[in-house]
């Protein structure tokens, strides 16, 4: 994982955990807590779903690039042992 996406991970990490902070010493019921406790912990979750969702298309494009440059390295490989071929022959 790039330094950018640890820096994200623990930015919403901490968040999570000052919500939890917050929301455990506001002086509220505890049903409104819970309540608003599971809200946040909902929230992070799409957070975190949408930030893989990121990483992997990220990878996926990458994985094209890869793919994409060894073929045509390959493709120039196969040429230059074709010529080699025809050159000996």
């Amino acid at each position: 994982m790039k330094d950018s996406g640890k820096v994200v991970v623990a930015l919403l990490a901490g968040m999570a955990a000052g919500a939890v902070l917050g929301l455990l010493f506001a002086p509220e019921k505890g049903s409104d807590t819970r309540d608003k406790l599971n809200e946040s912990l909902s929230d992070l979750g799409e957070a975190i779903k949408e930030r893989a969702e990121q990483q992997i298309d990220q990878l996926n494009d990458l994985k094209e690039k890869v793919l994409a440059a060894v073929k045509a390295k390959a493709s120039k490989v196969e040429e230059i042992v074709d010529d080699e071929i025809i050159e000996h022959a």
